[in-house]
């Protein structure tokens, strides 16, 4: 079980690394932005971040859980993850589509 334990982990800290990289591309975007569009791209960028947070703390307690308390722990987290991802996910693209939006007003 420790061998499944340990490649899940590492499956779900490379998925966080990954996030970590389209957060830092937003941001970048967001710097770009117009000021009315950019205040709610941080918005949305800080709240991404504190969501991220969380998982990471679910999956730092998945670590360090008993092989009794880790499918719990993992249910939990397979939830967290879940949430995150469809949030992630379409504010990601609403996102876009207002940079896209903010960037054709400026021109």
């Amino acid at each position: 079980m420790t061998e499944k334990k340990d490649a899940y982990v590492q499956k779900l800290k490379a998925k966080v690394h990954e996030w970590n990289a389209d957060i830092d591309k937003l941001s970048a975007k967001a710097d770009q932005a117009q000021a009315d569009l950019k205040l709610r791209y941080l918005e949305q960028i800080e709240e991404w971040k504190g969501k991220r947070n969380e998982v990471e703390a679910k999956l730092e307690a998945l670590q360090e859980a008993s092989e009794s308390a880790w499918d719990e722990i993992k249910e939990g987290l397979e939830e967290s993850l879940t949430i995150w991802k469809d949030s992630f996910s379409k504010a990601k693209a609403a996102f876009g589509q207002g940079f896209k939006d903010g960037k054709k007003d400026k021109d």
